[in-house]
């Protein structure tokens, strides 16, 4: 894409309507009339050739609707998972935006261009010190992916809640040129416990994604009211606790996971840098013996 491509597609996002067209994706990919579903899937498969070879259900016009189709399950046994309880897998299938560590509060989102902890987390409370200087990696997940969000660690879910916001688009061309993308678009934030461990996954929206869902808390976006919003898990959710490797939520189109860790805590995986391409299951870091992270 030439720069002058590249700043029309960036500045026609900020003028779009972005949540209108969004809630319009989500009645259209939920649609399961065949005219409407197959022409949807058809398109998309010859747009970007996604690999059925390791979908439960490798016909793509076998699925009843174009979302059931883009959050397909995954046959049992295709994405082992690496390593131990302390190996940190990674939680999708995409690519490596970002991974590193913490500049005390910023956050590399490209290159010249950072955001901070306390605006990400979007509301006032201790987690911004628990994750201070800590380490984080930035995960994109392109519309080929599969699109399911599974545990990196074992863990307990400790809190949730919705931060609301804009929904540019988050592949690199808009990563580069948004300040404070990942900050600004809408997200859901889930705080884990995992023995003496803190971690944090982190659900980013993005334009044309329908909605966001966890296992606890069901569909979360679109939300009718537009404001920091504490989740709390339905009654007919799961247990808290999921091993790692189990899912944990769904793009209902692409976007990007973000993962936090308090400092001290482990170590990155050698080789995998911003543009590594990952699987879900994929060894991404090793913990480390560290100080216990006191409770918020």
């Amino acid at each position: 894409m030439s720069r002058i491509a590249e700043r029309l597609f960036v500045s026609l996002q900020h003028l779009l309507p972005q949540h209108f067209l969004s809630r319009l994706v989500l009645r259209a990919t939920r649609s399961e009339s065949q005219l409407v579903k197959n022409f949807l899937i058809a398109r998309f498969v010859a747009a970007f050739a996604p690999d059925m070879a390791d979908a439960e259900e490798p016909r793509p016009l076998a699925y009843p609707s174009f979302n059931a189709f883009f959050t397909r399950a995954l046959r049992a046994g295709t994405r082992p998972l690496s390593g131990d309880d302390g190996t940190v897998i990674s939680p999708v299938d995409g690519t490596v935006s970002q991974i590193g560590t913490l500049d005390t509060i910023h956050i590399l989102q490209a290159k010249g261009r950072s955001y901070t902890l306390h605006a990400l987390l979007g509301r006032d409370g201790p987690w911004s010190q628990v994750f201070a200087s800590g380490a984080f990696a930035t995960l994109y997940l392109a519309p080929y992916n599969y699109h399911r969000i599974h545990m990196p660690l074992p863990g307990t879910l400790r809190e949730a809640w919705y931060v609301p916001g804009r929904l540019f688009s988050v592949n690199h061309t808009t990563a580069a040129s948004v300040d404070r993308l990942f900050a600004r678009n809408e997200r859901i934030v889930c705080i884990f416990e995992h023995e003496s461990l803190y971690y944090a996954v982190i659900l980013v929206g993005a334009l044309f994604v329908g909605s966001m869902t966890t296992v606890w808390h069901g569909h979360v976006t679109p939300r009718a009211r537009r404001g920091i919003e504490v989740l709390a898990p339905s009654v007919h959710a799961p247990h808290r606790t999921l091993a790692r490797g189990e899912e944990l939520g769904r793009f209902n189109m692409g976007s990007t996971v973000i993962l936090l860790f308090p400092p001290g805590h482990l170590d990155w995986e050698a080789g995998i840098t911003a543009g590594t391409r990952i699987r879900l299951g994929q060894a991404l870091a090793r913990l480390r013996p560290g100080p216990a992270v006191p409770a918020p």
